[in-house]
């Protein structure tokens, strides 16, 4: 074998085990298996053909932590090609923008973002300069841009609202399809979850062929409390932190949780809605209790292409094909699991993170974690 060969092969070794370690930070890689269904390739909402995720994380020192992450339901002109959708309130403290227009219309124009609570506004600018730009939309005079939040102020100086129009345009440019960033990236870089570190996660499920073999990705960005269960593990208990458990002194950290569903079932705006809904049982199956003061929103989307709504059209007609409410069950199932996996994806990715005022919030003990599922008996 020749020098430069021989270089390569061992260039090629370290970046295929740099990426298996990293790969062993998902709950799937210690034998964790949530529900019945099976996995997309890259158990990533990604699996969905078309859609790409994007993201721009901030740190300077410990007092920014904070990003933007981009959701792209299809790789064409998403005004000129709108998607259906709908948006579902679990917990309405929250800043999500564009709500009204999806929930009237039924259909999503730009792609989706999530940033920080104070970031709202500028993302909401970003995304409509994005849309305007566009050489296709020259003649749009409104756009309804979808950004959805969670506050990341323990980790985050968020009140000097670094992120700017670039950032989240950015984010849109580094959309790729594949494996997802999770943990410590985008807009999950200064959140928290159960009282460790958040972040992003994401998962996906595959419907046997004989239910049509559609497939359901979701990506999480958790802030939210509770008291952590992992299949029904009480992890939080047996790590002694979770909510309540200090009671009037138990910890704050309740502030949201975002979670974007795709899918390239045919699905109308009502039957997505049904779909967004059942994210809230995912989290529930966590221990996530939308708090009073959680602001917990499911944004769903169907990716399928023609049902897609242009925005201009020569019929008064639109031919749609849709999934029949019978067959929703399956589909409901599988926004449960992937939900329930991705947000304990970002908790077993996270990594710990000092903010503001030296605030450090630690990760999960993924060590201690495996040893009480192994406990319990979960994982052999």
């Amino acid at each position: 074998m020749s020098k430069i060969k021989y270089s390569l092969f061992i260039i090629l070794a370290i970046a295929t085990y740099q990426n298996m370690e990293a790969q062993k930070k998902r709950t799937a890689d210690y034998g964790i298996k949530f529900g019945i269904l099976n996995s997309g390739r890259n158990n990533a909402i990604t699996d969905v053909p078309g859609v790409k995720v994007g993201h721009v994380t901030i740190t300077e020192g410990d007092s920014v932590n904070t990003g933007v992450t981009a959701i792209v339901p299809h790789q064409g002109n998403i005004f000129q090609e709108k998607v259906p959708a709908a948006i579902y309130i679990g917990n309405g403290f929250g800043k999500l923008t564009g709500y009204s227009q999806v929930e009237e219309l039924g259909n999503i124009e730009t792609p989706v973002i999530l940033t920080n609570t104070l970031s709202v506004p500028v993302a909401a600018e970003a995304l409509i300069e994005y849309t305007l730009s566009l050489p296709d939309n020259a003649g749009v005079m409104s756009v309804n841009p979808v950004v959805g939040e969670t506050n990341d102020a323990g980790l985050n100086q968020i009140r000097k609202r670094v992120i700017t129009k670039e950032h989240v345009l950015q984010a849109i440019r580094n959309a790729e399809t594949g494996p997802v960033r999770e943990g410590n990236t985008g807009a999950g870089t200064g959140t928290v979850c159960f009282g460790f570190k958040g972040g992003i996660g994401t998962a996906s499920r595959i419907l046997p062929k004989e239910r049509g073999a559609y497939t359901v990705g979701v990506l999480v960005q958790t802030n939210f409390g509770g008291i952590l269960q992992i299949n029904g593990v009480p992890v939080g208990q047996e790590l002694g932190k979770y909510k309540f458990s200090r009671i009037p002194d138990e910890y704050k950290e309740d502030g949201s949780c975002m979670v974007v569903i795709m899918t390239d079932a045919p699905l109308d705006s009502r039957n997505l809605k049904r779909l967004a809904s059942r994210a809230m049982a995912g989290i529930a199956r966590t221990g996530g209790m939308t708090s009073n003061s959680s602001g917990d929103y499911a944004v769903a989307v169907s990716t399928a292409e023609k049902n897609r709504v242009p925005y201009l059209s020569k019929t008064k007609l639109q031919d749609v094909q849709l999934l029949r409410n019978e067959e929703m069950d399956l589909l409901f199932e599988a926004v449960i699991e992937s939900t329930e996996e991705a947000i304990i994806n970002s908790l077993f990715a996270a990594e710990t993170t000092t903010g503001k005022y030296k605030f450090t919030i630690e990760a999960l003990p993924v060590d201690k974690t495996i040893e009480i599922m192994k406990k319990y008996k979960r994982i052999e």
